[in-house]
């Protein structure tokens, strides 16, 4: 059994592991609320912006919009692979995760033949790739977790120029996409070629009629679907979608971005938590340990000295 001053010294070691953990956690859940808030807010312009997408989308528009063009299932054959995360840990599997939904992908591809650019956004995701000696694309670990929309254009702007010449037949995003603080699954998203959004609700049960989450939608009588409205389109449709494709595929990289940048900061806080737990539990299992060598320790000292009086006596 460990000596009652080594047990004392390791309870001290815990005990301040326990209070740096707690702060981290504390920390992590204000970091949270202020990243839901974002992800709350970027909602109703993307719903917004994927009605009217799918409102202005026609299959017969991708021989003139090149962010249009949809190629054969067998032709996807080089796909630019964009994966997000963090640039610090202590996120327990946050960033694995989305490594291995990367890996997978690259290995889905390679199996039928194809190959995969890699655009890394965060400093872990680079690191394991470097490490893994993976040809890189490109890199950003200047984002951090307060992404912008300034960011994601940076960011989606050379995927677009490389999809519209034709360098790539794909753009695919993964991405720890938020649900809640404890369910941020890892997902690859396909941002280009553009596709219709789903918002027929027929398609679509989780959409109601008009645009979610934008109340008041401006020209919408209540409870009318953006499809049941004729658009009256200035100048017209061809030169509002030909400004709106951009924007859209922006909008879905800064979505990506914020989502995960919510989902690293709940990872941590669920991490922080486990850790602070499992630290008050050894700091009970190290107390009752300290306890009975302390009371052994006692009780042989005590032994020895009704021992010496013993001797003494005789």
């Amino acid at each position: 059994m460990p000596k009652p001053r080594e047990l004392r010294r390791r309870i001290r070691s815990v005990q301040s592991t326990r209070k740096i953990t707690k702060t981290m956690e504390l920390v992590a859940t204000s970091k949270l609320k202020r990243a839901q808030d974002r992800v709350i807010a970027a909602r109703p312009y993307a719903a917004a912006l994927a009605a009217v997408m799918a409102d202005l989308y026609a299959p017969e528009l991708a021989e003139r919009f090149p962010l249009l063009r949809q190629p054969a299932a067998d032709a996807v054959r080089r796909v630019a692979l964009l994966l997000i995360t963090s640039n610090r840990g202590l996120c327990g599997a946050f960033n694995a995760n989305l490594i291995r939904q990367a890996r997978h992908r690259i290995e889905e591809l390679e199996r039928q033949g194809g190959t995969a650019d890699l655009h890394l956004v965060g400093r872990k995701g680079l690191l394991y790739f470097r490490f893994a000696k993976r040809p890189i694309a490109s890199q950003r670990t200047d984002v951090g977790d307060k992404p912008t929309a300034a960011h994601a254009a940076e960011i989606v702007a050379p995927l677009m120029a490389a999809f519209a010449a034709g360098r790539v037949d794909a753009v695919e995003v993964v991405f720890a996409q938020f649900r809640s603080a404890v369910s941020t699954p890892p997902t690859v998203l396909r941002i280009l070629p553009v596709s219709p959004p789903p918002t027929d609700p027929a398609t679509d049960p989780g959409r109601k009629p008009g645009v979610p989450g934008v109340p008041g939608y401006p020209g919408l009588a209540p409870g009318v679907s953006p499809r049941s409205v004729n658009y009256i389109l200035k100048p017209s449709a061809e030169a509002i979608l030909e400004s709106l494709l951009p924007i859209y595929v922006r909008n879905q990289v800064y979505r990506a971005l914020v989502e995960t940048a919510a989902a690293e900061h709940g990872a941590r806080r669920t991490a922080m938590k486990n850790a602070t737990d499992s630290a008050g539990d050894m700091i009970d299992v190290l107390t009752r340990t300290y306890n009975r060598a302390r009371q052994g320790q006692i009780t042989q000292e005590i032994a020895e000295i009704v021992g010496g009086a013993e001797a003494l006596k005789g």
